[in-house]
Formats: C-alpha cells, structure tokens, sequence
C-alpha cells in the first residue's frame, strides 16, 4: 500500500509540478503567459523553452504561421471554431445575387498577441474573423457588376476587399496578406447559403 502511494505521489510531481513549469514553444507559434496576480502578461515567449511558476501561471500556444481562411462549399459550419466559411452570397450593383469562394490569408501580430488574447479571446475567429469578412466581401460585392466580377477586374475586387479586410483587422493585431478569389457565381434566392 506505502508503494502505491509513493507511486501516485511521484506520478503527481512529475506530472503536475515539473511539466506545469515548462513551456514548449514550436517553431510557428508563440506563447502567452496568463498571470494569476497580474493578469495576462505583454511578454511573448518566442519559440523555445521556457520557465513558468506551476499552478500560478497558464501558458497558452498562438500559432503565428501563415492562417488560410477558406471559404468553399466543402466547409462544414458545424464546426464554429473551424478557420473558415461557407461561400457569402452578396448582392453586385447591377442587382445579381452571388456566391462568394476564395482564400484569406491572415497572420496573427506577433507583438499584439497578448492584446487579442485579453480583449477578444481565443475565438477571434467566430467573433471577428468570420463575421468582418462576411461583412466587407458582401459590401465590395455591392460595388461591382456581375460583368465585372467575371471580368478583368476581379483583381480590383481583391484590392478593395483586402483594403477593408486591413483596415478592420490591422488595430485588433490580425495581418491581411492577401485575399484570393477563386469562383463569383451567379446564385438564386432559393439556393442555400
């Protein structure tokens, strides 16, 4: 029986307090430090090891690479934490309904972490992410006809809209650094979304 607890209690200081002090950071990702005394922390922890105080301290993982938010009729919504959406159907200025499929490549602000973190959360995808281009891919859609979008100026579609995309991402710590059309198609009122 003493073995057994020894045991356990060797298996709670191995698992517990000398993993709880160490912070693994992989290449492509960074990592944030939430202080029980003194809140989320400005400091970013590069890629590395790093020390942290057990049970005082949490560390959470920020994956800093290239993001590709796709948007396709093969996304499943029923993931809501899923970098991606389902295609946006937009109105053109010459009044045709259309869908909407492409690829936004985002990156997260390395400096701004903590900041996204403390004021967003972990899920600024479904609260800002999503919701902001479905937004201003159905306001640049209003801009253009449908001749236009099928013509030479998609690359102007994808200008604007990377435009927009910056000027809403770039104070909440969030890199636009391109935004790719793939298919604008003309969609009716009783195709689903």
């Amino acid at each position: 029986m003493a073995d057994r607890l020894d045991q356990m209690m060797y298996s709670f200081v191995v698992e517990d307090v000398l993993k709880g002090l160490f912070i693994h950071v992989p290449p492509g990702y960074v990592a944030c430090v939430y202080d029980l005394g003194r809140g989320v922390l400005k400091k970013v922890m590069m890629p590395g090891l790093h020390l942290k105080i057990p049970f005082w301290q949490k560390a959470k993982l920020f994956n800093t690479q290239t993001l590709e938010y796709s948007i396709s009729r093969d996304f499943d919504p029923s993931h809501a934490r899923a970098l991606g959406d389902v295609p946006v159907v937009a109105q053109t200025a010459d009044g045709k309904r259309v869908s909407v499929e492409g690829t936004v490549l985002l990156r997260l602000d390395i400096e701004q972490v903590p900041t996204i973190w403390q004021t967003i959360g972990d899920d600024f995808v479904q609260k800002i992410v999503r919701p902001t281009i479905r937004s201003r891919m159905r306001m640049i859609s209003a801009r253009f006809s449908f001749a236009d979008a099928l013509s030479g100026k998609r690359d102007q579609i994808e200008i604007e809209t990377k435009q927009e995309l910056e000027r809403i991402f770039f104070p909440r710590g969030i890199r636009v650094e391109n935004v790719l059309l793939s298919e604008i198609r003309e969609t009716h009122a009783e195709d689903n979304q």
